[in-house]
């Protein structure tokens, strides 16, 4: 299974990227599973005008980002809090593409506060059927990153050790069985 995280922050030294690396390297290690992370901040999309509705249709310096997106079996969307909702820069990147149709999300939010991003998780919680995917119900919330994780991704805090594992379970739990599924019906419909 191929999992893109998309860090959702624009900003060159987010704090919400941390976690989206420990997400990847925890998943790695313990699965067999295709895990790499999206950085916003390496792409740089102009607000929406089309929708790239294929790899070929998609401007050539997007290319390898459409790519990554048409060929990700799920997704973990990571996103700082902006004004009580999650980054304008992950809605944008969202924007640039078709519905995810029957594709698992993991929705997790983090800030430095202590309230870890909860309004935003609560938006994504409304973009992700919108998107036509299908969301974990367990979140991730993230509060006091800065004092959970290094900047390179290592947990700090090892009491948050529980939260991140029972994400990521219930996250793989869902995904597994939808990639599942979906194979199981293009084979029925070709039928």
């Amino acid at each position: 299974m191929k999992i893109e995280i998309i860090s959702g922050s624009p900003r060159v030294n987010s704090v919400t990227r941390r976690v989206a690396l420990y997400l990847k390297n925890s998943i790695k290690q313990n699965t067999a599973h295709e895990v790499n992370v999206i950085e916003l901040k390496d792409w740089q999309l102009p607000p929406v005008q089309t929708v790239y509705v294929s790899v070929e249709k998609t401007p050539d310096q997007f290319k390898p980002l459409a790519e990554r997106i048409f060929n990700a079996d799920a997704f973990i969307l990571v996103t700082p809090e902006y004004n009580g909702s999650y980054s304008p820069a992950l809605k944008n990147l969202l924007d640039h593409f078709p519905k995810q149709h029957h594709k698992p999300f993991g929705i997790v939010t983090a800030s430095t506060g202590a309230l870890g991003g909860v309004r935003a998780a609560q938006q994504l919680l409304l973009l992700v059927p919108a998107l036509f995917g299908i969301a974990s119900p367990y979140l991730l919330i993230v509060p006091a990153i800065d004092k959970k994780f290094s900047a390179d991704g290592d947990l700090l805090e090892e009491s948050f050790s529980s939260n991140l594992r029972n994400f990521i379970t219930e996250f793989l739990w869902l995904s597994e069985r939808l990639v599942k599924e979906k194979e199981v019906t293009k084979e029925f419909i070709k039928k």
